[in-house]
Protein backbone atom coordinates (compact mmCIF):
# COMPACT_ATOMS: atom_id res chain seq x y z
CA UNK A 1 0.00 0.00 0.00
CA UNK A 2 0.81 3.71 -0.94
CA UNK A 3 0.34 6.67 1.23
CA UNK A 4 0.21 10.14 -0.37
CA UNK A 5 3.41 12.32 0.10
CA UNK A 6 4.22 15.67 -0.92
CA UNK A 7 6.19 15.76 -4.32
CA UNK A 8 5.72 12.45 -5.26
CA UNK A 9 5.72 12.31 -8.89
CA UNK A 10 2.44 10.30 -9.88
CA UNK A 11 3.48 10.58 -13.99
CA UNK A 12 -0.32 11.59 -14.26
CA UNK A 13 -2.08 8.39 -13.19
CA UNK A 14 -6.01 8.84 -12.81
CA UNK A 15 -7.14 9.22 -9.49
CA UNK A 16 -10.18 7.97 -8.16
CA UNK A 17 -12.30 8.07 -4.44
CA UNK A 18 -13.66 4.98 -2.87
CA UNK A 19 -15.97 4.68 0.50
CA UNK A 20 -17.69 1.38 -0.41
CA UNK A 21 -20.81 2.72 -1.32
CA UNK A 22 -21.86 1.72 -4.72
CA UNK A 23 -21.95 5.28 -6.32
CA UNK A 24 -18.35 4.86 -5.21
CA UNK A 25 -18.15 1.61 -7.08
CA UNK A 26 -19.53 2.44 -10.13
CA UNK A 27 -16.95 5.53 -10.29
CA UNK A 28 -13.90 3.32 -9.71
CA UNK A 29 -15.63 0.75 -12.59
CA UNK A 30 -15.61 4.16 -15.19
CA UNK A 31 -11.75 5.24 -13.65
CA UNK A 32 -10.51 2.08 -14.35
CA UNK A 33 -11.99 2.21 -18.02
CA UNK A 34 -10.73 5.61 -17.93
CA UNK A 35 -7.12 4.61 -17.32
CA UNK A 36 -7.26 1.82 -19.41
CA UNK A 37 -8.11 4.15 -22.38
CA UNK A 38 -5.50 6.79 -21.56
CA UNK A 39 -2.78 3.71 -20.68
CA UNK A 40 -1.88 5.20 -16.81
CA UNK A 41 -2.11 3.79 -13.72
CA UNK A 42 -4.82 3.98 -11.46
CA UNK A 43 -4.85 5.24 -7.49
CA UNK A 44 -7.80 3.83 -5.91
CA UNK A 45 -7.58 6.44 -2.90
CA UNK A 46 -9.66 5.70 0.58
CA UNK A 47 -10.07 8.93 3.23
CA UNK A 48 -10.22 7.26 6.64
CA UNK A 49 -11.12 10.07 9.10
CA UNK A 50 -10.16 9.06 12.30
CA UNK A 51 -12.84 11.09 14.08
CA UNK A 52 -15.10 8.90 12.20
CA UNK A 53 -14.02 5.12 13.37
CA UNK A 54 -13.43 4.14 16.61
CA UNK A 55 -12.05 0.35 15.89
CA UNK A 56 -9.17 -1.56 16.71
CA UNK A 57 -6.59 -2.22 13.25
CA UNK A 58 -7.22 -5.38 11.51
CA UNK A 59 -4.77 -5.97 8.68
CA UNK A 60 -6.48 -7.51 5.41
CA UNK A 61 -4.85 -9.83 3.44
CA UNK A 62 -3.45 -7.95 0.22
CA UNK A 63 -3.59 -4.85 1.47
CA UNK A 64 -1.07 -3.22 3.52
CA UNK A 65 -1.27 -0.04 5.53
CA UNK A 66 2.03 2.44 5.70
CA UNK A 67 3.68 1.48 8.97
CA UNK A 68 2.01 -2.05 9.34
CA UNK A 69 4.82 -4.95 9.07
CA UNK A 70 3.15 -6.74 11.51
CA UNK A 71 -0.91 -7.45 12.15
CA UNK A 72 -2.01 -5.39 14.44
CA UNK A 73 0.24 -2.02 14.23
CA UNK A 74 -1.41 1.40 13.73
CA UNK A 75 -0.70 3.56 10.92
CA UNK A 76 1.35 6.59 11.73
CA UNK A 77 -1.13 10.04 11.84
CA UNK A 78 -4.02 7.59 13.41
CA UNK A 79 -5.02 8.56 16.85
CA UNK A 80 -7.54 5.62 16.62
CA UNK A 81 -5.84 3.54 14.10
CA UNK A 82 -7.55 2.12 10.61
CA UNK A 83 -10.45 0.48 11.13
CA UNK A 84 -11.30 -2.93 9.67
CA UNK A 85 -13.98 -0.90 7.54
CA UNK A 86 -11.57 1.39 5.73
CA UNK A 87 -9.43 -1.51 4.65
CA UNK A 88 -12.11 -4.06 3.28
CA UNK A 89 -13.01 -0.49 1.63
CA UNK A 90 -10.42 0.21 0.33
CA UNK A 91 -9.18 -3.74 -0.56
CA UNK A 92 -12.86 -4.25 -2.60
CA UNK A 93 -12.54 -1.46 -4.38
CA UNK A 94 -9.05 -2.64 -5.80
CA UNK A 95 -10.32 -6.04 -6.72
CA UNK A 96 -13.74 -4.39 -8.67
CA UNK A 97 -11.25 -2.16 -10.31
CA UNK A 98 -8.46 -4.64 -11.36
CA UNK A 99 -11.33 -7.02 -12.66
CA UNK A 100 -12.88 -4.15 -14.86
CA UNK A 101 -9.61 -3.71 -15.97
CA UNK A 102 -7.02 -5.99 -15.76
CA UNK A 103 -4.40 -4.38 -17.56
CA UNK A 104 -4.39 -1.63 -15.43
CA UNK A 105 -2.29 -1.24 -12.54
CA UNK A 106 -3.91 -0.37 -9.64
CA UNK A 107 -2.18 1.60 -6.81
CA UNK A 108 -4.19 1.65 -3.42
CA UNK A 109 -3.83 4.30 -1.34
CA UNK A 110 -5.15 4.35 2.88
CA UNK A 111 -5.19 8.43 4.13
CA UNK A 112 -6.22 9.29 6.96
CA UNK A 113 -7.41 13.01 6.94
CA UNK A 114 -9.95 15.22 5.63
CA UNK A 115 -11.46 13.60 2.29
CA UNK A 116 -11.64 16.84 0.16
CA UNK A 117 -8.00 18.09 1.09
CA UNK A 118 -6.53 14.79 0.08
CA UNK A 119 -8.16 14.53 -3.34
CA UNK A 120 -6.61 17.94 -3.72
CA UNK A 121 -3.52 17.02 -3.43
CA UNK A 122 -3.96 14.10 -5.02
CA UNK A 123 -5.18 16.24 -8.42
CA UNK A 124 -1.50 18.03 -8.13
CA UNK A 125 -0.39 15.33 -9.72
CA UNK A 126 -3.23 13.46 -11.02
CA UNK A 127 -4.11 13.29 -15.13
CA UNK A 128 -7.50 13.66 -13.90
CA UNK A 129 -9.81 12.98 -10.26
CA UNK A 130 -12.87 10.56 -10.62
CA UNK A 131 -15.42 10.39 -7.36
CA UNK A 132 -19.18 9.35 -7.75
CA UNK A 133 -22.22 11.62 -6.72
CA UNK A 134 -23.11 10.25 -3.59
CA UNK A 135 -21.19 8.01 -0.76
CA UNK A 136 -21.30 6.92 2.36
CA UNK A 137 -18.80 6.08 5.30
CA UNK A 138 -15.54 7.36 4.73
CA UNK A 139 -17.12 10.06 2.11
CA UNK A 140 -20.18 10.41 4.20
CA UNK A 141 -22.86 12.40 2.37
CA UNK A 142 -20.93 12.44 -0.46
CA UNK A 143 -23.73 14.58 -2.59
CA UNK A 144 -22.78 17.07 -5.69
CA UNK A 145 -22.75 20.01 -4.07
CA UNK A 146 -20.14 18.38 -1.43
CA UNK A 147 -17.55 16.61 -1.95
CA UNK A 148 -17.97 16.91 -5.88
CA UNK A 149 -18.51 20.83 -6.57
CA UNK A 150 -15.72 21.05 -3.32
CA UNK A 151 -12.84 19.25 -5.54
CA UNK A 152 -14.67 20.46 -9.36
CA UNK A 153 -14.14 24.05 -8.03
CA UNK A 154 -10.76 23.58 -6.73
CA UNK A 155 -8.98 20.73 -8.10
CA UNK A 156 -5.59 21.61 -10.24
CA UNK A 157 -7.03 18.62 -13.01
CA UNK A 158 -10.14 17.79 -14.68
CA UNK A 159 -12.67 16.18 -12.18
CA UNK A 160 -15.21 13.69 -13.54
CA UNK A 161 -18.45 13.09 -11.23
CA UNK A 162 -20.13 9.82 -12.12
CA UNK A 163 -23.80 9.79 -12.23
CA UNK A 164 -25.21 6.34 -12.07
CA UNK A 165 -24.25 3.40 -14.33
CA UNK A 166 -24.15 3.47 -17.70
CA UNK A 167 -26.63 0.87 -19.06
CA UNK A 168 -25.24 1.26 -22.66
CA UNK A 169 -22.81 3.36 -25.14
CA UNK A 170 -23.89 6.26 -26.61
CA UNK A 171 -20.94 7.08 -29.07
CA UNK A 172 -21.25 10.78 -28.43
CA UNK A 173 -19.22 13.12 -25.92
CA UNK A 174 -21.20 16.57 -25.23
CA UNK A 175 -19.25 19.68 -24.60
CA UNK A 176 -20.64 23.39 -23.89
CA UNK A 177 -18.63 26.13 -25.81
CA UNK A 178 -19.18 29.51 -25.79
CA UNK A 179 -15.98 30.89 -27.25
CA UNK A 180 -14.21 32.53 -24.13
CA UNK A 181 -10.68 31.61 -23.20
CA UNK A 182 -11.67 29.97 -20.44
CA UNK A 183 -13.77 27.07 -22.12
CA UNK A 184 -10.98 26.33 -24.64
CA UNK A 185 -9.57 24.06 -22.37
CA UNK A 186 -12.21 22.01 -21.65
CA UNK A 187 -12.96 22.15 -25.35
CA UNK A 188 -9.86 20.40 -25.79
CA UNK A 189 -10.56 18.24 -23.28
CA UNK A 190 -13.82 17.06 -25.19
CA UNK A 191 -11.97 16.46 -28.20
CA UNK A 192 -9.32 14.54 -26.86
CA UNK A 193 -11.91 12.67 -25.03
CA UNK A 194 -14.23 11.26 -28.03
CA UNK A 195 -11.07 10.38 -29.67
CA UNK A 196 -9.61 8.11 -27.33
CA UNK A 197 -13.55 6.67 -27.23
CA UNK A 198 -14.12 6.69 -30.90
CA UNK A 199 -16.98 8.67 -30.26
CA UNK A 200 -18.63 12.01 -32.16
CA UNK A 201 -18.46 15.52 -30.20
CA UNK A 202 -21.31 17.26 -30.08
CA UNK A 203 -20.57 20.83 -29.59
CA UNK A 204 -23.59 23.24 -27.74
CA UNK A 205 -23.81 26.67 -27.27
CA UNK A 206 -26.79 28.33 -25.86
CA UNK A 207 -27.13 32.08 -25.50
CA UNK A 208 -29.51 33.14 -22.76
CA UNK A 209 -30.91 36.31 -22.47
CA UNK A 210 -30.47 37.90 -18.74
CA UNK A 211 -33.75 38.79 -16.89
CA UNK A 212 -34.91 42.16 -16.60
CA UNK A 213 -33.17 42.88 -21.25
CA UNK A 214 -35.54 43.35 -23.87
CA UNK A 215 -34.81 39.57 -24.62
CA UNK A 216 -35.67 37.80 -21.79
CA UNK A 217 -39.19 37.52 -22.79
CA UNK A 218 -37.90 34.45 -24.99
CA UNK A 219 -36.79 34.13 -28.47
CA UNK A 220 -37.81 36.88 -30.12
CA UNK A 221 -36.45 38.09 -33.17
CA UNK A 222 -33.58 40.52 -31.42
CA UNK A 223 -32.92 37.24 -29.83
CA UNK A 224 -32.46 35.16 -32.79
CA UNK A 225 -30.44 37.84 -33.95
CA UNK A 226 -28.23 37.62 -30.93
CA UNK A 227 -28.17 33.90 -30.71
CA UNK A 228 -27.45 33.88 -34.80
CA UNK A 229 -24.58 36.34 -33.89
CA UNK A 230 -23.09 34.02 -31.11
CA UNK A 231 -23.58 31.10 -33.26
CA UNK A 232 -21.02 32.56 -35.73
CA UNK A 233 -18.15 33.82 -33.20
CA UNK A 234 -18.22 30.41 -31.60
CA UNK A 235 -18.33 28.99 -35.21
CA UNK A 236 -15.56 31.03 -36.36
CA UNK A 237 -13.40 29.94 -33.51
CA UNK A 238 -14.54 26.02 -33.53
CA UNK A 239 -12.86 25.56 -37.38
CA UNK A 240 -9.63 25.62 -36.37
CA UNK A 241 -10.14 23.18 -33.79
CA UNK A 242 -12.53 20.66 -35.91
CA UNK A 243 -9.37 21.64 -38.54
CA UNK A 244 -6.87 20.24 -36.13
CA UNK A 245 -8.64 16.92 -35.03
CA UNK A 246 -9.94 15.70 -38.77
CA UNK A 247 -10.07 12.19 -36.82
CA UNK A 248 -13.77 13.26 -34.52
CA UNK A 249 -17.02 13.48 -36.11
CA UNK A 250 -18.39 16.68 -34.70
CA UNK A 251 -21.84 18.20 -34.36
CA UNK A 252 -23.01 21.71 -33.52
CA UNK A 253 -25.96 22.76 -31.67
CA UNK A 254 -27.06 26.23 -30.77
CA UNK A 255 -30.08 26.75 -29.13
CA UNK A 256 -32.11 29.83 -27.06
CA UNK A 257 -32.01 28.29 -23.85
CA UNK A 258 -30.68 28.15 -20.82
CA UNK A 259 -27.03 26.65 -20.86
CA UNK A 260 -28.22 23.74 -18.41
CA UNK A 261 -31.15 23.18 -19.57
CA UNK A 262 -29.19 22.72 -23.07
CA UNK A 263 -26.51 20.84 -21.50
CA UNK A 264 -28.29 18.33 -19.78
CA UNK A 265 -31.00 17.48 -22.12
CA UNK A 266 -27.99 16.56 -24.46
CA UNK A 267 -26.50 14.58 -21.78
CA UNK A 268 -29.41 12.19 -21.97
CA UNK A 269 -28.31 11.02 -25.83
CA UNK A 270 -24.06 11.04 -24.25
CA UNK A 271 -21.35 9.75 -22.73
CA UNK A 272 -19.76 12.40 -20.97
CA UNK A 273 -20.53 16.08 -20.49
CA UNK A 274 -17.71 18.40 -20.71
CA UNK A 275 -18.08 22.33 -19.17
CA UNK A 276 -15.16 24.90 -18.36
CA UNK A 277 -15.35 25.69 -14.45
CA UNK A 278 -15.31 29.24 -16.11
CA UNK A 279 -16.90 31.10 -18.60
CA UNK A 280 -18.47 33.86 -20.50
CA UNK A 281 -21.39 34.80 -23.14
CA UNK A 282 -22.89 31.76 -24.33
CA UNK A 283 -22.65 29.57 -21.62
CA UNK A 284 -22.97 32.73 -19.16
CA UNK A 285 -20.21 32.95 -16.30
CA UNK A 286 -19.82 29.06 -16.54
CA UNK A 287 -18.82 29.14 -12.79
CA UNK A 288 -19.44 26.61 -9.70
CA UNK A 289 -22.93 27.73 -8.41
CA UNK A 290 -24.32 28.71 -11.93
CA UNK A 291 -23.80 26.15 -14.98
CA UNK A 292 -21.44 24.29 -13.77
CA UNK A 293 -23.50 23.56 -10.46
CA UNK A 294 -26.51 23.27 -12.44
CA UNK A 295 -25.07 20.62 -14.65
CA UNK A 296 -23.09 18.63 -12.11
CA UNK A 297 -26.98 18.50 -10.21
CA UNK A 298 -29.38 17.22 -13.32
CA UNK A 299 -26.58 15.76 -15.94
CA UNK A 300 -27.82 12.33 -17.04
CA UNK A 301 -24.02 10.80 -17.23
CA UNK A 302 -20.70 11.48 -16.16
CA UNK A 303 -19.64 15.41 -15.49
CA UNK A 304 -15.89 16.58 -16.50
CA UNK A 305 -15.42 19.72 -14.97
CA UNK A 306 -12.22 21.36 -16.53
CA UNK A 307 -10.04 23.91 -14.96
CA UNK A 308 -8.60 27.02 -16.96
CA UNK A 309 -4.97 26.74 -17.33
CA UNK A 310 -3.52 28.71 -14.12
CA UNK A 311 -6.43 28.35 -12.32
CA UNK A 312 -6.20 28.32 -9.15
Amino acid sequence: METRTGGEAMGGQVVVGTDGSRPASIAVKWAADDAARRGCGLRVVHVCEPWAYDLPYVQVPGVQAPGAQVPGARVPGAPVGVSRACEEMLATAVDLARDQAPGVEVTPVLVTGRIIETLLEESLRAAQVVVGSRGLGGFAGMLVGSVGVGLAGRAACPVVVVRGAQEAVQGEVVAGFDGSEASRAALEYAFTEAARRGARLRVVYAWHAPVMTPYAAGCSSLAEDALASGREAVRGVLESWIEDHPQVETAETSVCAHPVSALCEASARADLVVVGSRGLTGLGSLLLGSVSRGVLHHAHCPVAVVPSPGEE
